[in-house]
């Protein structure tokens, strides 16, 4: 059975993106823009999605980089539209126009990684059967908090209360969370005091994005990096792309590296929509251009 680095499990997403400068079609979802990342990385990577046919280019796209797809066809992929009414880059509306539908525990039973992460567009993608499947396996267990928090309601995605956050924290090693979201889970607005909270539930490290850069709670430690694009073209996906990079990198690597690791790499990818294409050599050059003196 071929051992990964690592897994991502999540929908496909077809993202029409509205804002100022107009509206175009772009192919998100957490697998994609992780599996960009990890393969430009040279890690042996997965992917577990669902999509409609007509979208198999992206699957194409991806075995093309050397990613492993198991993909499910459905009637529908998941499609989303963004909406941006503004110039805060923090401020949008998203919209579910349909969705591929639920994964089962099946669908991952006999894959083995050393890290999988799960990254949905919202509760019911990724049920706590198939995360429990997960957790049998020797393997750390990442997911986006935003997989659970936010939900479905008359077309539009909104934050919830979680019912089962204490069960699915409880299984988590790392978890991913913006500053809203981290407020919505903890009730604190101070980013240091909720990442703590946030690991007294069960993770052992706390991956937290905000508009200006990352903050990471690994070991009782606080690490930080800020972000450098040198425009800002590609907000959608940066949370996604941020929490890839870190798990990839802390396969190898001190969170203190893995932070500004992840955060250069988002830099990169925000300069651009869709996913991360670079070259893995343009992230050490602004390493050492932005990041040597932390």
């Amino acid at each position: 059975m071929k051992q990964y680095d690592v897994a991502f499990i999540g929908h496909y997403t077809k993202d029409t993106i509205v804002s100022a400068t107009g509206t175009r079609v772009v192919n998100g979802g957490a697998c994609n823009y992780g599996a960009n990342v990890a393969a430009r990385m040279g890690l042996r990577t997965a992917v577990v999605t669902r999509l409609a046919r007509e979208d198999a280019h992206v699957v194409e796209d991806l075995q093309r980089l050397g990613v492993d797809v198991f993909v499910r066809y459905t009637p529908f992929s998941t499609c989303l539209r963004l909406v941006y009414p503004s110039n805060d880059v923090d401020q949008r509306i998203i919209y579910v126009t349909s969705t591929a539908g639920p994964f089962t525990p099946a669908e991952v039973t006999s894959l083995q990684a050393q890290a999988f992460l799960i990254g949905a567009s919202m509760r019911g993608e990724v049920g706590l059967d198939v995360i429990q499947e997960l957790r049998r396996k020797e393997a750390l267990l990442v997911a986006d908090v935003q997989s659970f928090l936010r939900i479905e309601r008359d077309g539009v995605l909104i934050p919830a209360p979680w019912p089962e956050k204490e069960q699915v924290l409880s299984c988590l090693d790392v978890l991913k969370t913006d500053a809203v979201e981290a407020e919505l889970l903890t009730g604190e607005s101070d980013l240091r005091t909720a990442a703590r909270r946030i690991v007294a539930l069960g993770p052992r490290e706390v991956v937290l994005t905000h508009r200006d850069g990352v903050l990471v709670y690994a070991d009782g430690q606080f690490y930080e990096a800020g972000f450098f694009p040198q425009q800002l073209v590609g907000r959608s996906g940066r949370g996604d792309t941020c929490i890839a990079s870190y798990v990839c990198k802390r396969l190898t690597a001190p969170p203190s590296e893995a932070t500004i690791w992840a955060a250069a790499v988002t830099s990169l990818k925000m300069e651009a929509e869709g996913p991360f294409r670079r070259d893995i050599s343009a992230v050490n050059e602004l390493i050492q251009t932005k990041y040597k003196k932390l």
